[in-house]
């Protein structure tokens, strides 16, 4: 493997029907590489659910995913409302997703408990009306 690899991807709000797509193509890179299934499982599940949440919450945003032979460092980006408490948010089971958001069968409030969960380090970075910066690690 190369010392680092570098992905970006744009992810547009309200767009549930590519939504999933860049955590997607991060998992079949990282098989493609030969990296731990229990990694890439880890990774697939934390970036869905950061990706889904930018897509319910903000006005969409960016995912920058950096691969090293130690560890998967997954950013995502956005310009949203922001987190007013973080606390509540972490909390499984607290949403502030929309009923059409929820009807569609997502926005149950495991987004960021399940992120925080599939991750070894998560960051969360938020200001109210700028947007909100989550940073994930998860070790190889």
């Amino acid at each position: 493997m190369n010392d680092q690899i570098q992905l970006t991807y744009h992810v547009s709000a309200a767009d549930f029907t590519r939504a999933g797509e860049a955590s997607s193509d991060v998992k079949s890179k990282l098989k493609q590489m030969g990296v731990s299934p229990e990694a890439v499982r880890k990774v697939a599940i934390a970036m869905y659910e950061g990706e889904i949440n930018m897509v319910i919450h903000a006005e969409g945003g960016t995912i920058k995913v950096t691969i090293t032979p130690t560890e998967i460092e997954i950013v995502l980006a956005d310009k949203g409302p922001g987190i007013a408490d973080i606390e509540q948010a972490m909390q499984a089971g607290f949403s502030t997703a929309p009923d059409n958001v929820r009807s569609l069968g997502f926005g149950a409030g495991m987004g960021l408990p399940n992120m925080k969960k599939y991750s070894d380090e998560m960051d969360i970075k938020t200001e109210l009306r700028v947007g909100t910066t989550v940073t994930m690690k998860v070790n190889i």
